[in-house]
């Protein structure tokens, strides 16, 4: 069986090279992709280093506040209930509560309680913005904080993720088992996350980013003026794009404005439903 399957390999070897050659990739293929599942392989082998102490004093932390949201949630319901369950919720916020003249039902009859018709919501009740923290922390404690240290190798108390080279649309690297490129990071809960993330001993710990690499790219292939213009200057292309959407002056644009922005350049690039 082995010997067969050894073989059938260097059939594949044939074709796959054909295809490669056909469509013009072998340059991609050798010189970029084989090159980088080297590296990957190094990196996935090589680890990350956990504070599993700052870990399990911030599962305490997190979990108080949950117990103290759940209590302000009940108080503003008006009775205990699971927040948990879709239906329950949904009985509180829409029938009892009456947030909405039109709630929006799952194909099985529920009341759809997720983000997205929750955010809908937000100005109406402040019971709103106490269940999306309540749930905001409660994936934190149970996806990372308490599930990264079970994830550690015993032999060098290290997480080892899969880098997965060919997975996205977009051409970029995920992650998997554990999703370590998922942490959120524009609340301060999951900056707290990421701070458990620690150097080797004698080693530091590097952030690098390429600055909007893929606009700049996007800039020199379609020569656009005013986008050329804003990186010739040195310029924040989120926060340029944002005063002219919002018809502002840059110093004027704040941070929630820049993120719609980089929603509406990243959008024009992958395309955004």
């Amino acid at each position: 069986y082995l010997i067969e399957a050894g073989r059938l390999l260097f059939e594949i070897q044939k074709n796959q090279s054909k295809l490669l050659e056909n469509n013009g990739l072998k340059d991609l293929y050798f010189d970029v992709e084989l090159p980088l599942s080297s590296v990957l392989f190094q990196m996935e082998k090589n680890g990350i280093c956990i504070d599993t102490k700052a870990l399990n004093q911030y599962s305490i932390t997190l979990k108080t506040k949950v117990l103290n949201l759940q209590t302000v949630i009940y108080r503003l319901a008006g009775e205990n209930f699971n927040i948990n369950s879709p239906k329950q919720l949904g009985e509180i916020l829409f029938v009892k509560l009456n947030l909405t003249n039109k709630p929006k039902k799952t194909k099985s009859g529920q009341f759809s309680t997720n983000e997205n018709e929750l955010l809908k919501l937000k100005n109406t009740h402040p019971i709103i913005n106490h269940i999306l923290l309540f749930r905001t922390y409660q994936k934190l404690i149970s996806t990372y904080i308490d599930a990264l240290p079970l994830l550690m190798d015993k032999k060098d108390n290290k997480v080892h993720t899969n880098f997965n080279q060919t997975v996205t649309v977009t051409g970029r690297l995920s992650s998997s088992k554990p999703n370590l490129q998922n942490i959120p990071i524009r609340k301060e809960s999951g900056k707290d996350v990421r701070r458990a993330f620690i150097a080797s001993n004698d080693h530091i710990l590097m952030s690098a980013d390429y600055s909007q690499i893929e606009l700049r790219l996007i800039a020199e292939l379609s020569q656009e003026e005013n986008m050329l213009q804003a990186f010739l200057n040195h310029e924040d292309i989120h926060k340029s794009t944002a005063a002219k959407v919002f018809g502002v002056l840059e110093k004027e644009v704040t941070s929630e404005m820049r993120s719609h922005a980089k929603i509406v350049n990243f959008g024009i690039i992958y395309g955004v439903s």
